[in-house]
């Protein structure tokens, strides 16, 4: 086979590390920074203790970022940056927050909306702003991808864009920032780090670096998220499940996501589902539907991390769901033979096309069906 590596993200990982936000803005040559945050930081004040902290570096808060980035929301910090002729992006916070300045940072060269290119194949322009990007979850992996998810509520749709000018210079990732967590976000945040890692591994794109990341990420995944949820103070699963989350995004972000994460688009945009928790959904019954692909080697991986096989191991995500107070199934939505129609419709999206194994429409169909009774 023929692969090829690619990782332009340069990674500071410890506690103390956003600390070094002033450093790595001089090391970037920038001096004039917006810092990109969502309203929560704001509230909490720790949106401006690191504007306090860059000593002047950080110049303003554009801070409009919904749970699920808006295109709007893009395209109004592509302006602030424009009228503020900034010369780099600070990203605090989760997926929303860095999605929505990877964004911004590379049409606010143009009079675009972020519009153009959601969706629609278009690519993206090339110049972009360098990106500091301080992750305060342990989920999404966004600080080390090229890839930003937005949704669009005026047409109703939700999608990734592709950029290699998506790529943060520097990622600072801090376990200290990810104390404060409640339970249920580190839950959900973390079952994407166990999808990201394990779509990543049986993705058509895999490759052998990429593979070695998604085993070390899911044996992480395994063995500390269960504590992080229960023992919200518990330092070292708080590391580990950093850990786990910068190594699944290396796990990915060059293979691509699968089935899991098509399928987690419309169970967001319709049942309102957050997005870790929609993929982590139906990550046992994919792994139960690729078990026997690729000539063992997804069977293979599980008995690397100590299962008997990835059935063994698809029981496994199952129970590790319910420990953590995930969804296992969508009894509670009362699903009428409609909206299960209308879920099957919208999974159809591009990265399921990535899945080793070929999903039929009669596939989901099943998928959602047994879920609903």
């Amino acid at each position: 086979m023929m692969w090829e590596y690619l990782q332009p993200v340069t990674i500071r990982f410890g506690e103390g590390a956003a600390g070094e936000l002033k450093q790595a803005a001089k090391d970037l040559g920038c001096s004039r920074g917006l810092l990109v945050s969502d309203p929560f930081f704001m509230k909490s004040g720790l949106a401006e203790k690191i504007v306090e902290a860059s000593e002047g570096v950080l110049t303003g808060i554009y801070s409009q970022v919904s749970p699920n980035p808006e295109v709007a929301e893009v395209d109004a910090c592509a302006k602030q940056i424009r009228e503020s002729e900034i010369d780099f992006l600070v990203a605090l916070g989760g997926g929303s927050a860095l999605d929505c300045a990877k964004a911004a940072g590379s049409i606010c060269f143009t009079e675009d909306s972020i519009r153009k290119y959601h969706g629609t194949g278009e690519p993206m322009p090339e110049k972009h702003l360098p990106l500091i990007a301080i992750p305060t979850t342990a989920g999404t992996g966004s600080e080390v991808t090229c890839v930003a998810v937005l949704s669009d509520k005026e047409l109703g749709k939700k999608g990734p864009i592709v950029s290699n000018g998506f790529y943060p210079s520097i990622a600072l990732i801090d376990p200290e920032l990810t104390y404060t967590l409640p339970p249920y976000m580190t839950a959900s945040t973390g079952i994407d780090v166990l999808c990201h890692a394990l779509e990543g591994f049986w993705s058509k794109g895999h490759q052998p670096i990429c593979d070695a990341f998604a085993l070390h990420a899911c044996r992480l995944v395994f063995q500390y998220l269960r504590i992080a949820c229960k023992e919200p103070e518990n330092k070292e699963a708080r590391r580990k499940m950093a850990e786990a989350s910068v190594i699944a995004g290396l796990a990915f972000t060059l293979p691509k996501t699968t089935s899991s994460h098509a399928c987690s688009f419309p169970l967001t945009n319709l049942l309102h589902i957050p997005h870790g928790e929609a993929c982590g959904l139906t990550l046992d019954y994919f792994a139960r539907i690729n078990a026997d692909a690729q000539e063992g080697r997804v069977h293979g991986f599980a008995k690397e991390l100590g299962f008997r096989d990835m059935y063994d191991m698809a029981d496994a995500i199952h129970q590790l769901k319910a420990d953590i107070g995930l969804r296992t199934d969508l009894k509670e939505f009362h699903l009428t033979d409609e909206q299960v129609a209308e879920l099957v419709r919208i999974s159809r999206h591009p990265n399921l096309y990535n899945n080793p194994v070929d999903i039929t429409d009669e596939m989901l169909d099943e998928m959602y069906q047994s879920m609903r009774q």
